[in-house]
């Protein structure tokens, strides 16, 4: 029996293009400004520094900065670059620039779970605080209330067994009573290394007729 669903962000609750044509090129273009005017913070300063470690250490902040920026171009999953993109996001939906993009469907069905008492959870490469920030700011007003929890890469990288396993420990679980939604392959295979189950969702690909995992094109088509 199903007692809790953990949710990726990308392709699965969200449009890819959302994130890839909206909050990726607004922190890329408000990233200078905003360090310029934040390095001193304490939170801030602390991001810098472990960026600056990422990158291999003896960096002053305008090549710590540059290096983020290069890390924005390449898609890079580094700890710090979205810490800080998720505070450069909080603007932007404080700021009205954009709302965060939910599909439908996915509203629709988280809602129908809590109603159910299912436990839900997100889990992202983006910060915590980033995804919270989306939740909040929807077309469909807050969601966050609906969450249980959030997960980024502090916990682990997505396509890493050892992370959902961490998971289903800080939900204190057995593995099999958590389900995975995804649209990446390669992390539904770790969430089953684990011992989720899981489901992939096709939004914007053909499914897969060798596929391992169950396929839904869909919030509204998820059966467990």
């Amino acid at each position: 029996m199903i007692k809790a669903i953990v949710t990726d962000i990308e392709g699965t609750t969200s449009s890819l293009s959302f994130v890839k044509d909206v909050l990726f090129p607004y922190a890329r273009e408000h990233l200078a400004d905003f360090v310029h005017q934040h390095k001193d913070d304490a939170s801030v300063r602390e991001l810098l520094d472990q960026a600056n470690v990422e990158a291999g250490g003896g960096l002053d902040d305008d090549k710590v900065l540059d290096q983020l920026i290069r890390w924005i171009d390449e898609d890079r999953k580094v700890t710090p670059l979205k810490s800080l993109q998720g505070l450069i996001w909080e603007q932007g939906y404080r700021n009205g620039d954009y709302t965060g993009h939910i599909y439908a469907d996915a509203v629709n069905k988280l809602r129908q779970w809590h109603e159910l008492g299912i436990r839900l959870y997100v889990y992202s490469s983006g910060s915590i605080y980033a995804q919270k920030l989306l939740f909040a700011h929807t077309d469909y007003g807050d969601l966050t209330p609906l969450f249980s929890g959030y997960f980024d890469t502090h916990i682990g990288h997505k396509q890493e067994p050892e992370s959902y396993q961490e998971i289903a420990r800080e939900l204190d679980l057995p593995s099999e009573e958590i389900l995975f939604l995804s649209d990446i392959r390669q992390e539904l295979d770790a969430a089953r290394a684990a011992g989720m189950q899981t489901c992939w969702l096709v939004r914007e690909q053909a499914p897969d007729p060798e596929a391992d995992h169950p396929q839904f094109s869909s919030f509204d088509t998820i059966s467990f």
